[in-house]
């Protein structure tokens, strides 16, 4: 017994939770204690519970389901801890022990190993549902479906969702993104292009004109072949282990192009991708591999900012907030990049809003799978968003893009307010798009 609990205190990792002191600073930075007031919904409350399984006084890991399933991971707790406790690799932890150790109904588990072994990791999979996507708007069954009413019938509020979906893009415009494209002028750095999953398919997009920005901007742009998912939502999902082949995928990827940096244009992907080293620390093979790629890891912004910044046209006068990205925030610690380029647009009037730092609810899939607490959490984020007066929500990751479109959607404020996301606003601005 004493073995197994050995094991166990290793899985979880245990040793982590010695550093929190329960001083109680995490609190008022923690959205699902803020809207829940429950302990056992706060970052010290669940490290309690991690803890107490490590010694043996819970032994039934599903007390720590519930909790953990509801964590949104904004991480947030990590920014304001003291003692630098690791809550991001006691909540993954947790989670993939939870999820070794659960017995799913065979069409849960049938639609996991789809979802994380087939489609994400795969991007012909991604094009498909992107393509898919688009013969959905053109061929005018999504005309149909919703006027027939058919979309709100949906399960989980996926009709919710669906009303907001971007426009896809056509298959000819997907396969138009090149493989390298020079930079405009004098060149500066020689770049490698994460394209995501969710982005890939979804924000297609984006990606284009996060190309031409950075081409624009000076950078020889690489998109690598055979890159895959970040893994991050694996991770966040206790799918821990294919989580680790997806990282060794990308290294091994990204390996066999000489680089200055590796670029990502969503904060969910950034988070993941700079603490590859964190994830594979106890494989000796792979860990100065997964340091070499966390190192050259940057967001778009940081690269943009490091190349002098964007050439703005002159643009019409709007008044702009900004919703920060909690991984771009609290994992990747950029901050100043993202509002030192919106403000150098002309005519843009900046508007922090109130508890800037606070997540927006959307976390992944979590908006989806826990839409009551995400929605809870989203409409005081609109709140403060409406007290700034803005035109423009401009935002830096792909979830975070949604549940603002969302958010204006729920507040009937569709004809005063737009959410886009940085590369977006900035293509306008230099007037790419």
């Amino acid at each position: 017994m004493n073995h197994d609990l050995e094991q166990l205190k290793e899985e979880i990792k245990y040793e982590k939770t010695n550093s929190c002191v329960q001083c109680g600073y995490c609190l008022p930075v923690c959205p699902t204690y803020a809207t829940m007031g429950k302990e056992t919904h706060s970052p010290r409350g669940r490290i309690n519970l991690v803890k107490m399984v490590g010694e043996g006084k819970i032994t039934d890991l599903s007390v720590l389901e519930e909790p953990m399933d509801l964590c949104l991971g904004c991480r947030a707790c990590e920014t304001a801890c003291p003692t630098g406790v690791e809550y991001g690799g006691i909540l993954e932890a947790a989670r993939a022990a939870i999820t070794r150790r659960k017995k799913f109904s065979v069409p849960v588990q049938t639609l996991r190993n789809t979802l994380f072994k087939e489609v994400f990791p795969s991007r012909k999979a991604m094009n498909f549902i992107g393509n898919s996507m688009w013969l959905y708007e053109k061929s005018g069954i999504q005309k149909l479906a919703r006027k027939s009413g058919l979309v709100k019938k949906l399960p989980s509020h996926l009709g919710e969702f669906e009303a907001i979906t971007p426009p896809a893009v056509s298959p000819w415009e997907r396969s138009s993104l090149l493989r390298v494209t020079p930079a405009k002028g004098d060149k500066k750095y020689t770049v490698a292009f994460f394209v995501g999953c969710v982005m890939d398919a979804m924000f297609r997009k984006i990606n284009h004109l996060s190309v031409k920005l950075l081409s624009e901007a000076g950078c020889d742009v690489i998109v690598i072949e055979n890159q895959t998912c970040c893994g991050a939502l694996h991770a966040h999902s206790g799918e821990l282990e294919e989580s680790k082949g997806l990282a060794k995928r990308n290294i091994a990827a990204f390996e066999k192009e000489e680089v200055d940096f590796i670029v990502n244009n969503a904060g969910g992907c950034g988070a993941m991708l700079i603490e590859y080293d964190h994830l594979l620390a106890d494989e000796p093979l792979w860990v100065e591999r997964a340091k070499r790629f966390s190192e050259k890891t940057k967001d778009i912004s940081q690269i943009l900012v490091l190349c002098g910044g964007i050439k703005s046209k002159d643009c019409l006068p709007q008044r702009v907030t900004y919703q920060r990205s909690c991984h771009m925030t609290n994992v990747l610690k950029v901050t100043k990049e993202p509002l030192r380029l919106i403000q150098s647009v002309p005519n843009v009037e900046f508007i922090e809003m109130n508890d800037a730092n606070m997540c927006c609810g959307s976390a992944g899939i979590y908006n989806i799978v826990n839409y009551d607490a995400s929605m809870e959490i989203l409409d005081q984020k609109m709140e403060n968003v409406k007290d700034t007066k803005a035109t423009t929500i401009i935002t830096t990751n792909p979830g975070c893009l949604i549940q603002m479109k969302l958010g204006i959607e729920r507040e009937n404020l569709n004809g005063s307010m737009r959410a886009v996301h940085l590369v977006e606003f900035l293509a306008e601005a230099t007037g790419i798009l």
